[in-house]
């Protein structure tokens, strides 16, 4: 394993966790920091380790898409009307940016701060768009019709998952809807204390609130965003509030 690869993986668990770790839990989780959509905004000296990761995150940046999730895309075709949504974990603004196209208002939360700069220089002056900074255990998901979270919810350590999940669940009214990701217990980053896994029955029981409109199993080998061979195993999760 590269150094660099372990320096950020190093910076991604203090920032996170306020934390560090021993080279031994550096090898087992700095690939996932190349494919996670958050991680805590910090302010670093250049050619600190935590500068280094800040670097990792540009690249993964320049090298994702922009294309809205088909998630997304999906739970929108099934609203009369827009309303207010909080894309959680929204990164550069992909799914931020498809919301406000069809007249949402939006609430973008990232704990990167480069994240929401490149979402705000992308939208430019829109009152429809709140953005903050933070941590998933520090925001508080006001009401709303629509929470998306494309790939984000399983960088949620497992400890603070069912406090973040009852808080995402108590913000949507009845009829709003969830989209967004959830990894299974065999993906290729599993088991991790960082990251939070779930096997079928279990990612189904979160949604016991709700009506599943789309709950699809994905099982493949694939690479990530910056080309790393992977094996992938996602839910793909659409579902109605009741």
């Amino acid at each position: 394993m590269a150094q660099s690869h372990k320096l950020v993986a190093n910076a991604h668990t203090v920032a996170m966790y306020g934390r560090r770790c021993d080279d031994s839990q550096l090898v087992a989780q700095s690939h996932k920091l190349r494919a996670c959509p958050l991680v805590t905004a910090v302010l670093v000296p250049r050619g600190s380790v935590l500068s280094t990761a800040m670097s990792e995150w540009t690249r993964y940046y320049d090298a994702s898409g922009s294309d809205p999730r088909t998630t997304l895309l999906d739970a929108l075709a099934r609203f009369a009307e827009p309303g207010l949504a909080v894309d959680l974990g929204c990164g550069t603004g992909r799914d931020t940016v498809e919301l406000l196209r069809r007249g949402w208002e939006v609430v973008a939360i990232d704990s990167e701060a480069e994240a929401v700069r490149r979402l705000r220089a992308t939208i430019g002056e829109d009152d429809r768009l709140q953005t903050q900074v933070g941590r998933y255990e520090d925001v508080t998901l006001p009401p709303c019709d629509l929470v998306n979270a494309s790939w984000s919810l399983p960088f949620c350590p497992p400890l603070q998952f069912e406090a973040v999940w009852r808080g995402l669940v108590n913000a949507l009214r009845p009829g709003g809807r969830f989209c967004g990701h959830l990894f299974g217990d065999r993906d290729g980053w599993a088991p991790a204390d960082d990251m939070s896994f779930h096997a079928r029955a279990e990612a189904e029981r979160l949604f016991h609130s709700f009506a599943l409109e789309r709950f699809d199993e994905v099982e493949e080998d694939s690479r990530t965003a910056l080309g790393e061979p992977k094996h992938w195993h996602v839910f793909h999760v659409v579902a109605r509030r009741r």
